[in-house]
């Protein structure tokens, strides 16, 4: 596919994620160490995990049909049409405390989750 299949928007509304300033750092240093400036941030729902969905956040050059992406400041967020539903209102952000390091999401949509909270229903 090409790029004309995405609908590019500046506005979080384009599939409602909100990436926090430190995700969107964390990716730009992560982007800079693999030495590419071709990929975006994919985040998506798939079926899996004890509570019936689990989070996907990889790296992607792909544009698919449905794709919805937004840019925050240099950092494009892909979230197909499927998963939109699911991550409408979500909230990336990147912690490094000592108690806790990575991603994490903070989704008003889930209404539980399992005790390893990779998975949410």
């Amino acid at each position: 596919m090409t790029d004309t299949a995405m609908t590019v928007d500046t506005s979080v509304h384009a599939h409602g994620v909100l990436l926090t300033d430190a995700a969107a750092d964390k990716v730009k240093t992560l982007l800079e160490q693999e030495g590419r400036d071709d990929l975006r941030l994919r985040v998506a729902v798939q079926p899996g995990g004890c509570s019936g969905l689990i989070y996907q956040l990889y790296f992607d050059e792909r544009s698919l049909d449905g794709d919805h992406v937004v840019d925050f400041g240099g950092v494009e967020v892909i979230v197909d049409d499927m998963s939109t539903p699911y991550l409408d209102g979500a909230t990336i952000d990147f912690k490094d405390t000592i108690s806790e390091q990575g991603f994490t999401i903070d989704n008003p949509n889930a209404a539980g989750s399992c005790a390893c909270g990779d998975s949410f229903h």
